[in-house]
């Protein structure tokens, strides 16, 4: 008998055409694989068809809000179905930057010096704030977003009128901008599974940079670092997993410049799209793309 897997892909997020893509190639590969499939939106039918499709586990393929910050979990776990990536509260602390940094800083892994700003202060109140507290450029981002959706690299002159696209979350991060490489490295499971360096032709490895492929952003792997540095970085992203207590696969975005690792955040949906780079790290280190859903499939559970 087939294994029933239910996919829940789109949502209402702005990374909604990516969940998409993600739930299509997901779908296509557990079904190329012997696997019986449905696709199905986070809607007011989502409860039904779960009852009606009976499937042994749910894979969630959603990203961004609503998808990958407790709130979808927090559904699943009243359904006792087990299903893919982390749970309500692992979930609620990574998508939640100031939450997320909080909890870095606490137990010292590097991360760029921030702090939220409520668009409560005039022009010269904010840029002596940014002055005595980060200096220039800065990163404005929203709280509770994910792939680079809203995020800006600012300097003086620019930073109103950016700030200007932000005013709807009401509440954002400003953070130090920290130069240098971009390396992001990931997790399945208890397992480290390498890593992999951006070069965007971009300012920075932005929302464009990640699923353009006419942004013709560089990918590097194997990344090239000092063993013991790569050794570090890794050891840093497998902490960071289970400091959150995350589960299934995990992606940690960070950027390393004059021999530091400064962690900007953990994903703890990233994407599965052609152009998404945890398979790509997979398929490096020789798990091809099958074998990396059956991964995060095992580790599908309820109640954490």
């Amino acid at each position: 008998m087939k294994k029933k897997i239910l996919i829940i892909s789109g949502g209402i997020s702005k990374e909604r055409l990516i969940s998409i893509e993600t739930g299509k190639q997901v779908a296509k590969e557990l079904r190329n694989n012997g696997y019986a499939v449905k696709v199905c939106e986070p809607d007011q039918n989502l409860i039904s068809v779960i009852k009606k499709f009976k499937p042994q586990t749910i894979f969630n393929a959603l990203h961004g809000q609503f998808g990958e910050d407790g709130y979808i979990q927090s559904i699943l776990e009243t359904i006792g179905i087990p299903y893919t990536h982390s749970g309500v509260i692992s979930s609620a602390k990574a998508m939640d930057k100031e939450i997320s940094k909080k909890i870095f800083l606490k137990n010292k892994i590097l991360t760029p010096k921030f702090f939220t700003y409520s668009f409560n202060k005039s022009k010269k109140e904010l840029i002596e704030l940014i002055k005595s507290k980060l200096n220039f450029p800065v990163v404005i981002k929203p709280i509770n977003e994910g792939s680079s959706v809203n995020v800006f690299i600012c300097t003086k002159k620019n930073i109103l009128n950016r700030l200007k696209s932000l005013k709807s979350y009401k509440r954002i991060l400003i953070e130090q901008f920290i130069p240098g490489r971009e390396i992001q490295a990931a997790i399945i499971g208890n397992r480290k599974l390498g890593a992999i360096e951006l070069k965007p032709r971009r300012k920075f490895y932005d929302y464009q940079a990640k699923y353009n492929s006419k942004a013709k952003t560089q990918h590097i792997i194997p990344v090239d670092l000092l063993k013991k540095d790569y050794e570090k970085l890794m050891n840093i992203t497998l902490r960071t997993h289970n400091l959150l207590d995350c589960r299934g696969v995990t992606r940690s975005d960070f950027k390393y410049y004059k021999g530091k690792f400064y962690l900007l955040e953990i994903n703890t949906q990233p994407g599965m799209t052609k152009l998404s780079l945890v398979p790509e790290i997979s398929a490096y280190n020789g798990i091809n793309f099958i074998n990396l859903i059956k991964l995060i499939l095992n580790d599908a559970s309820i109640n954490k």
